[in-house]
């Protein structure tokens, strides 16, 4: 059962032919995304490669200060993800609520599902700290980049609307409902629809990887099953703090539109 079937240089090279496969299909369509698609698999390659050296670095030498230093570097940069995946532009107020909704949404959610569902000892056990802790900030980004552009794209598309039910005595955050109740369930959406299809439809990355490395199904499962709702705890609560703030973001100190 702890048989682990390395993958050899030959054979992780050979997989590089999906790379080639995509590079022919765009060439012939005439989509012009080559040059994307090139950086990507060198990037993803670079990155993961510098990773897997880090993490066995800090996985033979546990220290809270690394596992805290990489959970800093994760939230900036999935931060700065956001930041950089929304196409419209962001109010210098409405970036400061994406930073605080990620880093109190997700660090909530880690630390609780860490110490009470996992129940990890010592706390900033590298092994278990970091691949969780990524997969929920991982998802939570996710889910505010989509809640960022439904609410954003929401007051352009309605700003009459959200106008007249100002003109008509209604407060800032009824006549936004609307716009915040579309953003919130685009945001969770994807999560959801994971969800539904997880077990019959496709086995998840962390179960896969565990069922890999030997460990039973039945406990694969099991942290699948925990994890999965880890995540849509931590994409509910980052996407409504998001949005329970970011709205108010959108008027000014008098309730109208800016």
């Amino acid at each position: 059962m702890n048989d682990i079937v390395d993958i050899t240089l030959v054979g992780l090279i050979s997989a590089y032919i999906f790379i080639l496969i995509l590079l022919f299909i765009v060439r012939i369509k005439g989509i012009n995304r080559e040059r994307e698609i090139l950086i990507a698999s060198i990037r993803m390659t670079l990155q993961l490669t510098i990773v897997g050296y880090i993490l066995v670095y800090v996985f033979e030498n546990p220290s809270p200060l690394f596992t805290i230093s990489i959970i800093i570097i994760m939230e900036s940069f999935a931060i700065f993800n956001i930041f950089k995946r929304v196409k419209e532009g962001i109010s210098k107020d409405l970036k400061k609520i994406i930073a605080l909704s990620m880093t109190i949404g997700t660090l909530t959610s880690i630390l609780f599902f860490l110490f009470i569902v996992v129940g990890i000892e010592p706390w900033y056990k590298p092994q278990y700290f970091i691949p969780l802790a990524g997969m929920l900030i991982g998802n939570s980004m996710t889910g505010i980049s989509l809640g960022v552009e439904r609410l954003v794209d929401g007051f352009d598309s309605r700003y009459d609307e959200v106008e007249t039910a100002l003109m008509l005595g209604a407060n800032s955050k009824k006549a936004s409902k609307k716009i915040v109740n579309n953003a919130f369930d685009s945001a969770i959406m994807p999560t959801i629809n994971s969800m539904m299809g997880m077990g019959i439809v496709f086995l998840p990355g962390m179960m896969t990887g565990q069922i890999l490395s030997g460990i039973s199904p039945i406990t694969s499962i099991k942290y699948q099953i925990a994890i999965m709702l880890g995540i849509t705890g931590s994409v509910s609560l980052t996407v409504i703090i998001f949005l329970q703030l970011g709205y108010k973001t959108f008027f000014n100190n008098r309730e109208q539109l800016k």
